[in-house]
Formats: structure tokens, sequence, C-alpha cells
């Protein structure tokens, strides 16, 4: 008897692909800093999610990157309580790649608020953004934030977004 094994397709329910600049993660030599980028986003559909990927611009050092998902709270603009997180091994193959960060069994709702953050205390890696204007506000679906480790609280940039995807089980 011969077994099947059926592939649950997956698909974006939200992605922003632009990127036309780069922030930074990661462990800055130059004044011994570790960077933390994170970026919210509102859940257009409901599901099993499956992963979240970001785009590597450049790898200068090579480490590990780990990704964390919160719950956020858009009327306090806080975030909540980690509901996961994966890491990946990266060097310079990876530069100009998506990384994948899978998070199964996580479930999004919709229309609820979530918040991903990039970290790495070994590497430093640019992580493709893109840059909007007052004039051209494109990123309504939420805000890229930078932290570092001295400044828990982070400051959020709403016309700026990091280049990613949500997949979900459909």
């Amino acid at each position: 008897m011969k077994t099947e094994f059926k592939t649950i397709p997956k698909k974006a329910v939200i992605e922003q692909i632009v990127n036309n600049t780069t922030t930074w993660i990661g462990h800055r030599s130059s004044d011994n800093e570790d960077v933390v980028s994170g970026q919210t986003f509102l859940a257009t559909s409901e599901g099993e999610l499956n992963e979240i990927e970001v785009f590597s611009t450049i790898v200068t050092k090579p480490g590990k990157v780990t990704m964390t998902l919160f719950d956020f709270d858009l009327n306090h603009n806080s975030w909540g309580k980690s509901l996961g997180s994966a890491s990946v091994d990266i060097n310079a193959s990876k530069s100009g790649k998506w990384l994948a960060f899978a998070m199964p069994h996580l479930h999004l709702n919709k229309g609820k608020s979530y918040g991903f953050r990039l970290e790495s205390a070994d590497s430093y890696i640019g992580v493709g953004e893109a840059a909007g204007s007052s004039a051209s506000q494109s990123f309504n679906s939420g805000q890229e934030w930078q932290f570092t480790k001295k400044e828990k609280a982070g400051l959020c940039y709403s016309y700026f977004s990091l280049a990613y995807k949500v997949a979900i089980s459909a």
C-alpha cells in the first residue's frame, strides 16, 4: 500500500515586497550594540501560520538570526506577549534572498495585529525595507520598529516598512 502525503498549500496573506533601502540588525561592532528591527502587521486572513519571510540585502557577518512573533496592541502601540520564535543560520550566500522563519502551529486571527522582531547577537545583516513619504503613505498595514538592547521601548516609523511576507496554510 502506497502512502500519499498531501502538501497543504500556503499563501502570502500579507506582503510588502518593495525594497528601496536597507535597515540593519544584529551586533554592531562599532559601538558593541545589538540592533533589533521589527514590523507590525494586520492579519487579513485567518489560518495557521506557516512562515514569515524577510528579504536579506547583505550579510556582512555570518551567524544566527532569530525572529519572534508577538501580539501587538494597535490602540496603545505596544508589544504584547511572545507567541513563538524561529531561528535561521545565515552566511554570505543568503545575501539578496528571502529568509524563511518557519513558525508552524501558531494561529493568526483575521483583523488582529501582530508584530515580529529580528535580532542576532553574533551576525550583522542588512534587511530590505521600503521608504515612503507623507505624500506616498503606502504602508497602512503596519509600522517598522527599531530597538537596541539598551532601549527596549523602541521607536516606530510609519513611513518605513521591512520587506516581508506572511504565509498561512490555506
